[in-house]
């Protein structure tokens, strides 16, 4: 079993250290598997892609850096370093540049795997915390466990249930789908989710934490408020709704 830790990232220098040594202290014993840490270094204008050099060449798990002179949306960043560098039987996890994953996060993620033999996702809690790493409380995200696919995606275009960040899904998935939509600038991994779920995969729902997801001054999500979510929820939503009214599901207002 191998997993691919996927991180694009841009003018993260002050925060990208801890997300890339929170991939290497990983520990996976008494299970047997590989992972490395895949980033899209994505024309940053500080001096990330210096520190990535010398990242990459210390000793410990892989980091192997794609450096771009043209920024890149966050789709093909990751369509990117998915196509050219995870195997096919590989498993993808993505993690953010200002996020921290936690020591026996891809543990789980094996054991549920091999526990849950032929799904091919999973989706995990996660927490929250400030800059300084400080814990917020009454803000944690919870997975919750649906009846089926339709009921997960009729919570989700109900403003009701998000995913964001905190799963792990198969390169065979990914492909199976058609990767990320290149073309979509925010919420391009929920729309991949949604796939997940029109092609009739439900996730498992993993009993651990996945990851700190850090909120600061300079999140790529700040002003994403309830009216903007709504927003793309509905670009979502008219990309597959064909499909989605077939199945019951309303537009979102």
């Amino acid at each position: 079993m191998h997993f691919s830790v996927i991180t694009p990232t841009h003018n993260r220098r002050q925060f990208l250290p801890e997300a890339v040594a929170s991939v290497r202290a990983t520990v996976s014993a008494p299970l047997d598997f590989s992972f490395e840490h895949l980033i899209c270094e994505n024309a940053s204008t500080d001096d990330t892609a210096s520190w990535l050099r010398e990242a990459s060449a210390q000793e410990g798990i892989p980091v192997r850096v794609r450096s771009q002179a043209t920024k890149l949306l966050p789709g093909p960043a990751r369509n990117l370093l998915i196509r050219e560098d995870v195997p096919a039987n590989g498993w993808i996890v993505p993690l953010d540049d200002d996020d921290i994953l936690l020591q026996r996060t891809l543990f789980h993620y094996a054991q549920q795997i091999q526990q849950h033999q032929g799904r091919p996702w999973l989706v995990a809690d996660f927490l929250r915390v400030d800059q300084d790493r400080r814990y917020l409380p009454n803000e944690d995200y919870y997975a919750w466990k649906f009846d089926s696919p339709t009921d997960m995606l009729r919570a989700i275009f109900r403003a009701e249930h998000f995913i964001q960040g905190n799963v792990c899904y198969s390169r065979a998935l990914f492909e199976e789908v058609g990767g990320y939509d290149e073309q979509i600038e925010m919420a391009e991994d929920l729309d991949l989710y949604v796939r997940f779920l029109l092609a009739g995969h439900q996730p498992v729902i993993c009993p651990h934490i996945s990851h700190l997801h850090r909120f600061h001054t300079s999140n790529v999500s700040i002003g994403v408020d309830a009216g903007k979510h709504g927003q793309d929820l509905q670009v979502i939503y008219d990309k597959y709704a064909e499909q989605l009214q077939k199945l019951g599901i309303e537009r979102p207002g």
